[in-house]
């Protein structure tokens, strides 16, 4: 047999036959075991067994190469090779190993995600959903970075320290241009796992109020209640003081009835107790709510105050639930509207900001001027005798 360039000792084609049935053998073997696997993921699917899924996709990509990489090492392994192309050889079968396992690292980061997404189903936290694939691509590109160094160092005999130099100094200068981005990026995790708000609550911070669209990972969209759409950074929010109105259990109502001064006690009693005949009737009573954790804070009805113009009735109660603000205010209008016939009927007359003149002749207001005037009066007559 002849030399080849120098590379090849002995030209055999008995070896080179062998090398291109293992490669073969190899081939068909990866190509069936991922087929069968592709096939035990659609089988777990449909059976609900999503972790069995995950699995069998994330390896039958990897298993493939593996497989093939295990023909291809037999058959060079029957070559007979000059010492150079050997270290080549081996060079490139190590580097398949790395792409192999590292493949196989970088599928499996789904199973992460998918723990997540279950984690958030159970505990109904919507906003853990949206933290999954913010670690799965920050695994993917760790798993990425880990793999290419090792596979610098260990195959292309490349110093990885240098490398990690040069990326140090070149993320120092990344990090310093991009602070904000960055500030908004750690903002966005904070709020993902403190949690202050969720997508659909309404809350209030700076001076907007309205509802939580989409927390993303350098901002968070609020629909205003004027229809308004306000992206706000991350990390002002993570900065500012925010109230989340729609994490509320139930919304407190606080009223002032104000009733005319010339309502008689007796009757300033009888509002008290029709007010407090709404809190017990049907329709109304049921949505007011009495217990908010180990305290009882059952609905109030006081006189609580002399104003300017008016004698003032203090009303407090709480509604719940509370995630739907209409129906409390459909709640307030038929409170409203049942005390408002209730004192009509009973003659109670509300009170608004007003002057009263009290005139000698108004029959229901009549001002007794006997005393105070009978000496003017006896005067203006002798004057007018006087004059006659």
């Amino acid at each position: 047999m002849t030399s080849l360039g120098g590379l090849f000792t002995r030209y055999n084609w008995t070896e080179w036959a062998v090398l291109l049935v293992l490669l073969a053998l190899g081939v068909t073997a990866g190509r069936v075991i991922s087929a069968l696997l592709r096939r035990a993921a659609v089988a777990s699917a449909r059976r609900g067994q999503a972790l069995r899924r995950h699995l069998a996709e994330s390896a039958s990509g990897p298993v493939n190469l593996a497989l093939i990489t295990v023909g291809l090492a037999l058959g060079l392994s029957q070559l007979t090779l000059s010492q150079h192309l050997r270290a080549i050889v081996n060079s490139g079968l190590t580097l398949l190993v790395y792409v192999v396992g590292f493949w196989f690292a970088f599928n499996l980061v789904s199973l992460v995600e998918y723990g997540l997404k279950s984690i958030a189903a159970r505990a109904d936290a919507r906003l853990h959903s949206l933290l999954a694939p913010l670690i799965r691509k920050t695994l993917r590109i760790f798993v990425v970075i880990v793999g290419a160094l090792i596979i610098l160092n260990n195959v292309f005999g490349q110093n990885v320290g240098t490398w990690l130099a040069g990326l140090g100094i070149a993320g120092l200068a990344v990090s310093l241009a991009a602070q904000d981005s960055l500030r908004n990026l750690f903002g966005s995790i904070t709020i993902l796992l403190d949690r202050p708000f969720r997508p659909g609550d309404l809350i209030s911070f700076s001076g907007f109020l309205g509802g939580v669209e989409e927390v993303g990972f350098r901002s968070v969209k609020v629909r205003t209640l004027d229809g308004h759409l306000v992206t706000v950074p991350n990390s002002k929010l993570v900065n500012e003081v925010v109230e989340n109105i729609g994490a509320r259990p139930n919304i407190r109502r606080v009223m002032t009835v104000t009733i005319t001064y010339d309502t008689p006690p007796e009757k300033v009693r009888m509002a008290l107790e029709i007010v407090k005949g709404l809190f017990q009737e049907d329709g109304l009573r049921e949505p007011i709510h009495v217990d908010m954790g180990t305290d009882q804070y059952p609905p109030r009805a006081y006189f609580s105050d002399y104003g300017d113009w008016a004698l003032k009735l203090t009303v407090i109660y709480w509604y719940a639930p509370a995630s739907n603000y209409w129906d409390y205010m459909e709640h307030a209008e038929r409170f409203n509207l049942r005390l408002l016939e209730e004192f009509n009927r009973v003659g109670i007359d509300f009170a608004f900001p007003s002057q009263t003149l009290f005139l000698a002749s108004d029959s229901k207001r009549g001002l007794d001027i006997s005393d105070h005037s009978s000496g003017n009066g006896r005067q203006a007559h002798t004057q007018g005798k006087a004059r006659g």
